[in-house]
């Protein structure tokens, strides 16, 4: 049976196979994608998709590019198993097959529309199954984490439905008599979208026919206040005659008869409605009230071994976890209609002395109807009585900010139909007597979440035209609910201040929590409530973190804080996870867990360190964190070298490190590079910020190979630039040279001649300077390159031969292959593959007499690889470049891959074998388009001419010669453009 693809949009857009998601790609192709899915079946105009993708700002090759993202989705639906197309080209751009495949959209529409004919039948049941299975269907705000105009739109009018939905859906929930149960879900809703009149007419209504004839009246009393003081109009005609209807107790509003569902009447018992008030403009959590909605999907209340099913929810101080609570409790009263108990234990209250259970169960005893004299004064009589008395009930038992499990084991109640719901900062691990059904650990607001908080609390009318001022406010306040109320609060008491200038308040770091801990709540009493109760050891550590500028890190940054082991402080890194001061976000590549903080706990653990730690020894902690990166990192590039030392280093001293744990961190030196490449630039950063120029530019060095190898280019620019800011302030002359040579090297990758030419004749006066002469060696060599592209062959040649002696005298056995390797390559371009031959091959030999696959070893090989096309051998070329591609694989080498399979395409075309050629060059020219290597895919684009004019597509090649001209004209590759104009002059037309 064939398969079919599920598109799914109301939510994030993901696509599966099966019931298996499929991987997507980058931004651009989901783009693309979500463009033909607005309108499936349909064509979309290449112009639109265009203008989506890059602004209506798009490249020259937008194009291209678009085809490209095309052609990948494609691949990604055949290698899911789909024979068909699924996207097809259809003038004047590409369309998305419909047919034997199945869309969210579509099924929640027929969903719809079904509860609609049931309910003009009066089929209410019926009609209210249906619309909930359409509801369902909804994960989240549609098309989420796809952005644009046109995606945007088309998102709002799916929301649009969807509201439609829920308020058709609850029209049919009150028609069968179900308003009681609506109440609470109904009162949020009203909270996210206030100007919905037929929402709040449907509120009003529930509340009256449960009794609450006042909160009705207050409903309408808060539209009629909203709409005059927004919109400047009185509420709508519906809701002004229902607000008179209820005022007269009009008949007509009764409930329609329903079914009687037989309840349990407790006869002379008390039911306690003890919850605090539903969180004002409660915000998202949406899968976390799901995973707590699973503590009531049991009707008859059986727990685990029938016991009370108990949720616990987990999180940072701040992070609402106490509002979730009252949120979900309001939502869940109707499945307890014994009661609802309440008791905040204030296990974390720097004031007061935790409640203890013997007072708890006092108060609890009373609510449940005993008289103060009947209650025993012995705590274990007292369980017993509260037991039993819960014994034949359905009462939900809430217990706020549990410090540990002794303190809520005696108010557990032993019957199956009771729930009791925990919050706690810790994770309670000994809760294994009643282990929890559901275990929820909150973490940020999502940016939209945070922003509709903001919203709810402010009012449209502010939040929403402030746009991005909004989103930096959610950041700034870390998406914590407790400091966007607080700042949300400020908003709303100061009409005169906009959302920017509480943004550039808060701005500044020095006075963010100050502006965050006023009046009643405060974001640092929070913290410092938790921080109290650390351990000597893990309070140190929390200071010294704060003083780290990486956005996350590894035990290993724990130990050189502290000067322990490295086991020591993965145990100390816990103690701060299990405090909620830091959170683990998962695995790294290379097998470790990385911990983050947000950035609020930051600075104040930032705060601690000024005021507990010595300057002397904040200085100390973070030179011993910068050497110890430092030492990590030169190992790892002289891993990935094969111990063959690259260029000028610093004379910076690293830290001393445990060979076993280089040995754990450096199993593949690229995978850590990779899990530390966000740490790593903030810590060259924060080397130059803090005068360190050795270690600033130390770093950047070690780490250049790696950024080439995975085009991290705005990566290699930004740390060359600050570590020599860093070594000019330093009078450092080899720091200096070293980066303006990084600097060099980075603009002859970005193909900008005129700016590596100038850094390069810096680097080579500052090493003439300095008398490094390995330094002055690599800089010719690498000028040679730029006029190597100029066409300037016989100049770079005499770089080369006067670089090549240098190295020697240097014994870098390293750059000395290098070198052959790049004279090779330059005879080639003169034309002279025999002259080429000798120094490629002894490249070759001594790359491979290191024993270890190297990225030098495949630039050897695909030199090598010219030379033997040049010179005819076709298939010894194609050996050297298949060597070479599994090579670069391996180390994700995206530009080494590019060029590999440009010289891999040639021969094949040389070989006669146009068709396999072309699939290949698409390949090269689909890689040299994601990481910008212009030169490369012009000369790729050359390529394709020719072989387009094999398959005889004369139009086509023409097309892909003009295309090719014109990079080597923008990027001013002389000998190339000239190339390209002989090849166009050839072409037969």
């Amino acid at each position: 049976m064939a398969e079919h693809l599920e598109f799914n949009v109301l939510g994030p857009l993901t696509v599966t196979v099966g019931g298996a998601s499929i991987p997507l790609g980058g931004p651009r192709q989901r783009t693309i994608l979500a463009l033909l899915l607005v309108v499936p079946g349909r064509v979309v105009p290449l112009d639109t998709l265009v203008d989506a993708v890059w602004n209506s700002t798009p490249p020259s090759t937008a194009r291209t590019q678009v085809a490209i993202c095309v052609g990948a989705l494609r691949k990604i639906f055949k290698n899911a198993g789909i024979e068909e197309d699924v996207l097809v080209t259809a003038h004047p751009g590409y369309r998305l097959e419909t047919a034997g495949h199945r869309f969210d959209s579509t099924d929640f529409a027929q969903l719809v529309h079904t509860g609609e004919q049931y309910a003009n039948e009066g089929r209410f049941e019926e009609a209210a199954q249906a619309y909930t299975e359409a509801l369902d269907i909804w994960r989240g705000p549609a098309f989420a984490g796809v952005t644009g105009p046109l995606i945007e739109d088309e998102s709002a009018r799916l929301e649009e439905l969807r509201l439609n939905a829920v308020d058709d859906s609850t029209g049919i929930q009150l028609e069968l008599g179900r308003h009681q149960e609506l109440v609470p879900s109904l009162a949020a809703m009203v909270r996210e979208h206030p100007l919905r009149e037929r929402t709040r007419y449907h509120l009003m209504l529930a509340q009256y026919r449960s009794g609450r004839r006042a909160d009705a009246m207050e409903t309408y009393r808060d539209a009629r206040t909203r709409f005059v003081d927004e919109l400047g109009i009185d509420p709508g005609p519906d809701l002004q005659e229902l607000h008179d209807a209820i005022l007269r107790d009009d008949p007509s509003l009764a409930a329609p008869p329903t079914p009687t569902v037989e309840r349990r009447v407790v006869q002379e018992v008390a039911v306690p409605r003890e919850l605090p008030p539903d969180v004002a403009a409660f915000t998202g959590r949406v899968d976390e009230l799901a995973a707590l909605d699973t503590l009531v999907q049991d009707t008859a209340g059986e727990g685990a071994n029938g016991t009370s099913t108990v949720g616990l929810i987990t999180g940072a101080a701040g992070i609402g976890k106490s509002g979730l609570a009252m949120h979900w409790a309001f939502r869940a009263a109707e499945h307890f209609p014994d009661g609802q108990l309440f008791a905040d234990l204030r296990g974390y209250d720097e004031h007061h002395e935790p409640v203890t259970a013997h007072d708890v169960l006092s108060r609890f005893l009373r609510s449940l109807g005993v008289a103060g004299e009947q209650i025993p004064e012995d705590l274990d009589e007292r369980i017993a009585l509260f037991r039993s008395l819960l014994a034949d009930r359905r009462v939900l038992i809430v217990l706020d900010n549990v410090r540990s499990h002794a303190q809520i084991r005696p108010l557990m109640p032993g019957s199956q139909g009771c729930c009791v719901l925990v919050t706690s900062r810790d994770q309670l691990e000994d809760l294994v007597t009643w282990p929890a059904r559901a275990r929820v650990h909150l973490r940020q607001l999502s940016e939209r979440e945070a922003v509709a908080l903001l919203t709810a609390i402010v009012g449209e009318a502010r939040i929403t035209p402030a746009g991005k001022d909004a989103l930096q406010l959610a950041e700034l306040c870390d998406r914590l609910p407790l400091a966007l109320r607080i700042a949300a609060a400020r908003l709303a008491s100061k009409q005169h201040w906009t959302v920017r200038n509480l943004v550039r308040r808060l701005s500044d770091e020095q006075r963010r929590l100050d502006e965050l801990s006023q009046g009643e709540s405060q974001v640092r009493v929070g913290f410092a409530l938790s921080y109290r109760y650390l351990s000597k050891e893990a309070a140190r550590l929390l200071r010294l973190l704060g003083l780290v500028d990486a956005p996350d890190f590894t035990a290993w940054v724990g130990a050189a804080l502290l000067d322990i082991d490295v086991l020591d402080a993965e145990e100390v890194f816990e103690v701060l996870v299990d405090a909620q001061f830091l959170e683990v976000t998962g695995t790294d590549a290379t097998g470790r867990l990385r911990y983050r903080m947000h950035n609020l706990v930051r600075l104040y653990a930032r705060e601690r360190a000024q005021q507990e730690e010595a300057e002397t020894e904040r200085l100390a902690a973070c030179s011993r964190f910068l050497s110890t990166f430092l030492t990590i990192a030169r190992e790892a590039d002289s891993r990935e070298a094969a111990g063959a030392e690259r260029g000028v280093h610093s004379s910076a001293p690293g830290r001393p490190i445990d060979a076993e744990t280089l040995d754990e961190l450096l199993e593949v030196p690229l995978v850590w590079f990779e899990a530390e490449r966000l740490a790593l630039t903030s810590s060259v950063r924060q080397a130059a910020r803090m005068g360190i120029a050795d270690i600033a530019w130390g770093l950047t060095v070690c780490s250049t190979a790696f950024f080439g190898i995975r085009s991290y280019t705005e990566d290699w620019g930004q740390c060359s630039e600050e570590a020599l800011a860093a070594a000019q302030a330093a009078g450092d002359l080899r720091g200096q040279g070293a980066m303006h040579y990084s600097l060099g090297t980075l603009e002859l990758a970005r193909i900008r001649l005129g700016e590596a030419e100038t850094h390069f004749e810096t680097a080579l006066r500052i090493f003439t300077e300095a008398g490094e002469d390995e330094g002055r060696a690599l800089t010719l060599r690498s000028h040679a390159l730029v006029d190597r592209v100029r066409g300037d062959l016989d100049l770079a040649l005499r770089r080369l031969g006067e670089a090549l002696p240098l190295f020697r005298a240097a014994g870098d056995r390293n750059c000395e292959s290098h070198t052959l390797s790049n004279i090779a390559e330059t005879e080639l371009d003169a034309g002279r593959p025999e002259a080429a031959l000798a120094p490629a091959v002894e490249a070759l030999r001594m790359e491979e007499s290191r024993g270890t696959d190297t990225r030098n070893l495949a630039q050897a090989l695909y030199r090598l690889g010219r030379v033997r096309s040049g010179l005819n051998e076709f298939a010894a070329a194609e050996e050297a470049f298949l060597r070479a591609v599994r090579i670069v694989k391996e180390k994700g080498d995206m530009a080494g891959l590019t060029f590999v399979l440009m010289g891999l395409g040639e021969v094949r075309l040389a070989q006669g074998d146009p068709v396999g050629a072309e699939t290949t060059l698409m390949d090269a020219l689909e890689m040299a388009e994601q990481i910008g290597a212009w030169s490369a895919a012009g000369r790729v684009e050359l390529l394709l001419g020719s072989v387009n004019e094999a398959l005889g597509r004369p139009e086509a090649a023409r097309a892909r010669v003009v295309a090719a001209r014109e990079r080597f004209v923008e990027i001013g590759a002389a000998v190339w453009q000239r190339r390209a104009e002989e090849a166009l002059g050839a072409l037969v037309v």
